[in-house]
């Protein structure tokens, strides 16, 4: 099927790649493999120091970068 249309003409928000829930599904999913990647590498050393100190990095960039998301979606609160 191809891309649905919203009754206003757009694409709808479900399919819209740029959408907090799907940058926060694709920040949990990367978040995963690198945290994989960094208990292997740690686990059997397979890689060097500062390697495994940037995968660190990228994880805590990403999970900044979560809760950036989870704020936005989280729904208001009324005045």
């Amino acid at each position: 099927m191809s891309s649905e249309i919203s009754s206003h003409g757009g694409v709808s928000a479900e399919l819209d790649l740029r959408s907090p829930q799907r940058q926060l599904i694709a920040c949990q999913i990367e978040h995963a493999d690198l945290d994989a990647r960094i208990d292997q590498a740690a686990a059997f050393a397979l890689t060097d120091e500062l390697s495994l100190r940037r995968m660190k990095k990228r994880r805590l960039a990403l999970r900044d970068h979560m809760v950036l998301l989870q704020v936005q979606l989280a729904p208001k609160e009324p005045a």
